[in-house]
């Protein structure tokens, strides 16, 4: 079966594969694009790419309904098992390392630009992307948020099948700097993501598709949230 991605707004992803979940940044509740409620999202690895509250999200309630294990910095990852969080099935991580998951999903954290400060306050540690590693061999980047920087030519040498990048600006890096990215990812497939959930980071999704396929040897994927795509192989 063919890895598939679903965007469910924002920067939540889920990607499905043998009938497995991988759920990322599930900020579902106070989400006014998110496809779906917490209590509909499928887990069964759910990783979470820095403190914010708009990343961290619904991660509690969906990890403790569904017995999720929850993979994320090693500073997150000791929060979420304080007495108030209440998990226990957390993999703590840092840049540059992995695990794979349950002998299915390889994970590795990579760099990313950006603040952590969780939501009452405490330290975050380093914010990071994802590069995922599938059984079929699907390989993907989720920047997260991030602002560019040159060392995505190296996760770009892993050979991606897809990207994921923020394009809203403000807060992360917005369309120009998104094109650049892709330059040095050299991804197959590229979805942008964080971008127009609020009036701030609005940007015209068609728009940034038409300077990638112009700009870039990549293939732009716009999608809606709950939108479905099948990453080819």
């Amino acid at each position: 079966m063919s890895t598939r991605l679903r965007w469910l707004g924002h920067s939540a992803l889920l990607f499905e594969n043998n009938g497995r979940h991988v759920l990322i940044d599930p900020f579902l509740t106070g989400n006014p694009k998110a496809a779906i409620k917490p209590e509909d999202a499928p887990a069964d690895l759910i990783l979470i790419s820095h403190g914010h509250g708009d990343h961290v999200g619904d991660v509690v309630s969906i990890a403790k309904r569904t017995g999720a294990t929850v993979a994320t910095n090693y500073e997150i990852s000791g929060w979420l098992q304080q007495p108030e969080q209440g998990l226990s099935k957390v993999e703590g991580l840092q840049h540059g390392g992995g695990f794979t998951f349950d002998d299915w999903v390889r994970v590795k954290l990579t760099l990313a630009f950006h603040g952590s400060a969780l939501p009452d306050g405490s330290n975050g540690g380093n914010p990071c992307g994802f590069l995922l590693t599938f059984p079929d061999g699907t390989k993907v980047y989720d920047a997260a948020d991030t602002a560019l920087f040159g060392d995505m030519s190296l996760i770009g040498d892993e050979g991606l099948d897809l990207a994921l990048l923020p394009i809203g600006d403000y807060y992360t890096m917005g369309v120009e700097d998104s094109i650049r990215a892709v330059k040095l990812l050299r991804p197959k497939y590229v979805v942008p993501i964080h971008y127009s959930t609020f009036p701030t980071i609005a940007q015209d999704a068609e728009a940034w598709a038409d300077r990638i396929r112009k700009e870039t040897h990549s293939k732009p994927v716009v999608m809606d949230p709950g939108d479905w795509f099948s990453i080819p192989k």
